[in-house]
């Protein structure tokens, strides 16, 4: 009767989660919609563009020659909303109609007078203007991809500050001109010129127009780049930034920074040059392994990564030289611009290796340890929106959102891993080198890395028959489908005239999965390693051992090979959601998060330390010393043993605000006590000994 409840269980939950499916699909279905087949792609593009800070406006044009790919007489391009276009001129100079898609507000189409043939080169000329200073209406909702102000500005490509077709994989040789005010500096994707003073121009001669504008004080500087080999060029950081060119390993790399950061600029030079010969020797070289690296004003991206550019943002921006965001962005140079996706919805197998290359920088230069550390990081990652859709509809999600950090990225670095585990070693470090040399320069879809896959998969003609890992069943499960397997082990011991017999069953709540999972036996003399089958929901198993197995002692997966799912792990997920949540000031949210994390572990320090913090920036300080206590109570896990330091500077803090020095300097001593220096923890504790902290503008301190 038993077995009967579980089966109606489990078809219940099927049905559940296909009917779930579905309404994703529905949800999702103005953004998974096929896109539409491309008329004509940019080859060429002569950009002039001015920067007005003053108004937070760029003013551009942008003279664009497209190649026809089919018969057709409409020409789309996609272009920032907030970017209005005045004008459209042929080649011969004529206006030419055009309209923006009220459906589709990136879309701008152009009517030529006579439709183009295929292969026929046309060209068009763009004119247009308009505010770039925030969100607001940007090709991502709520990322911040395009901003001008007196402080600085970026235009990263994603942003389609110019007319863009075939975004993401589109390739072109361009000239960017781009005029800026004197105390700007500026670096890009390209060959730069040696910048030029201008007379300064606002309004419609800025943009190229021969009518006379007007002009402002001082003289303006015209920076000139050209990109001649075709590449996804046109992103650039403008400010007042520095040159600093490190001389490292054998490369050249030129380091931008403020004036503040510029002390930094040699440790960055140097793990920049570090990270591009390991990936060299990794994958193949690069073109142009001279690259430049430099500061991304905050309030965009963590960073990012153009062709022959790599941006930090100023938050993560530190002495040490950030090497995991640092590898990360170098591997983009690889996986994502000179091998580009064919399609929104093969980013995997850029994004997500250039996650899983990071992972590989680790483990060459920190060992296991710190690479099962980063493998925790995807992991944790993967799990925060896991299920939103399967990696090969990639399509459905916006990049640089949660989802797609979760599911495209984290989860997607994992999917590799898993493939190495599946493949070898050697198969798998052969299949990138194969892949990079087949694809770079050009545009590459899942389905040929898989192919790949699975002939790199094959065992060598003449070399010992070892059986092949069949790869249809794996891709199958993990780039089609969502899910993540939580397994649960029973088992029993039994004595046999050899040794001993492991007799027990795996189960798990994923129908479809099927994988081999090793096993590792701690016995009384030497762990012994085993592979069984798990397939479906429950799957039966016998093991041998030579030595008697300890209690306790079969440890399904032991190497991290595999992504699954435990307690842990959804709570750590749980609690990046709230932190992520935290960072954009939604602090009720966060709450929930976190308070979903104690639900399942009641004493994890994190969860109510980041609570504590919470209500803090809330300015509810009651329940934020309530939770902090709690925090110092807890587990105080080894992977943030930080948060016993900062819990007792935040009690300090306040104790300082509700008028109890006393109390304050003796939580402030505390922390001094746990000799713990993450994110400063020392010199902040110093401070609030000398001096009361006081409540300021809201700003938050500096703890991880």
């Amino acid at each position: 009767m038993r077995r009967q409840d579980d089966a109606t269980l489990q078809m219940k939950k099927a049905r559940y989660a296909a009917l779930t499916a579905l309404l994703l699909l529905g949800n999702g279905a103005a953004r998974a919609q096929a896109p539409r087949k491309l008329a004509f792609r940019a080859v060429h593009y002569d950009v002039s563009a001015t920067l007005i800070p003053a108004e937070q406006k760029l003013a551009a044009r942008a003279k664009v020659e497209f190649q026809a790919l089919d018969a057709s007489r409409t020409v789309e391009v996609e272009l920032h909303p907030n970017l209005k276009v005045n004008g459209v001129l042929g080649g011969d100079g004529k206006p030419v109609s055009f309209e923006r898609d009220d459906a589709s507000p990136l879309a701008v189409r152009v009517t030529l007078p006579q439709p183009a043939s295929v292969g026929q080169n046309i060209t068009l000329t763009f004119d247009y203007a308009g505010p770039l200073s925030n969100e607001e209406n940007s090709p991502v909702k709520g990322v911040r991809l395009a901003s001008i102000s007196e402080e600085g500005a970026y235009l990263l490509l994603p942003a389609r500050w110019f007319p863009l077709t075939g975004y993401p994989a589109s390739r072109y040789t361009a000239v960017f001109n781009l005029e800026v005010p004197e105390n700007f500096a500026v670096v890009g994707t390209g060959k730069a010129a040696a910048p030029s003073a201008v007379p300064a121009r606002v309004g419609p001669q800025a943009a190229g127009r021969s009518q006379p504008g007007a002009a402002s004080a001082g003289a303006h500087i015209l920076y000139t780049f050209r990109s001649e080999r075709p590449a996804a060029a046109g992103t650039f950081v403008a400010g007042n930034i520095q040159l600093a060119p490190i001389s490292a390993e054998g490369l050249s790399i030129s380091v931008y920074a403020r004036t503040g950061s510029l002390k930094t600029a040699g440790a960055y030079g140097e793990a920049v040059a570090r990270i591009v010969n390991y990936f060299s020797d990794e994958f193949g070289p690069l073109p142009q392994p001279n690259l430049a690296v430099a500061q991304l004003p905050d309030g965009s991206v963590q960073g990012y990564s153009a062709p022959g550019l790599l941006l930090v943002s100023q938050r993560h921006w530190d002495a040490k030289g950030n090497p995991r965001l640092l590898a990360q962005l170098a591997a983009k140079q690889w996986w994502g611009n000179e091998v580009l996706p064919a399609s929104a919805s093969d980013e995997w197998v850029t994004d997500g290796l250039a996650r899983y290359s990071e992972g590989l920088y680790v483990e060459q230069t920190a060992g296991k340890e710190g690479f099962n550390r980063a493998l925790e990081d995807f992991a944790i990652g993967a799990l925060m929106y896991e299920d939103s859709v399967p990696i090969a509809q990639a399509a459905r999600l916006q990049p640089f959102t949660s989802e797609y950090l979760s599911v495209i990225v984290n989860k997607g670095a994992m999917v590799f891993h898993m493939l190495r585990a599946q493949m070898g070693d050697d198969a798998f470090h052969a299949l990138l080198r194969d892949f990079y040399s087949k694809f770079a320069g050009k545009a590459a879809r899942i389905e040929d890395f898989t192919k790949l896959a699975q002939e790199k998969g094959q065992p060598k003609a003449g070399s010992p028959a070892q059986p092949a890992p069949n790869l249809t069943p794996f891709f199958a499960q993990w780039l089609n489908s969502t899910g993540v397997p939580q397994f649960k082990i029973e088992y029993i011991v039994l004595r046999t005239q050899k040794g001993f017999k492991v007799v027990g069953k795996v189960k798990q709540d994923l129908e479809t999965f099927r994988m081999p999972i090793e096993v590792k036996v701690l016995t009384e003399g030497n762990p012994e390693f085993k592979n069984i089958d798990v397939i479906g929901t429950t799957s039966d198993f016998v093991l041998e051992t030579f030595g008697r197995p300890k209690p306790g002692g079969i440890i399904l997966d032991p190497n991290n090979n595999l992504l699954k799912s435990s307690s842990k792990l959804r709570v750590r997920a749980s609690i990046a959601r709230g932190e992520e949540l935290a960072e954009q000031g939604r602090y009720y949210e966060a709450i929930q998060q976190y308070q979903r994390a104690l639900d399942v572990q009641k004493n994890n320090s994190l969860a109510d330390f980041r609570m504590g913090e919470a209500f803090f920036y809330q300015k509810n300080y009651q329940a934020a010393a309530n939770a902090f206590r709690e925090a110092t109570e807890g587990d105080l896990d080894p992977s943030y043993k930080w948060v016993e330091a900062w819990a007792h500077i935040y009690l300090g803090k306040i104790f300082d605000l509700t008028g109890q020095r006393e109390r304050a300097v003796n939580e402030y001593r505390k922390a001094k006590e746990t000799n713990d220096d993450t994110g400063g923890a020392q010199a902040e504790a110093d401070q609030y000994l000398a001096k009361p902290y006081k409540e300021d503008s809201g700003t938050r301190s500096g703890n991880p």
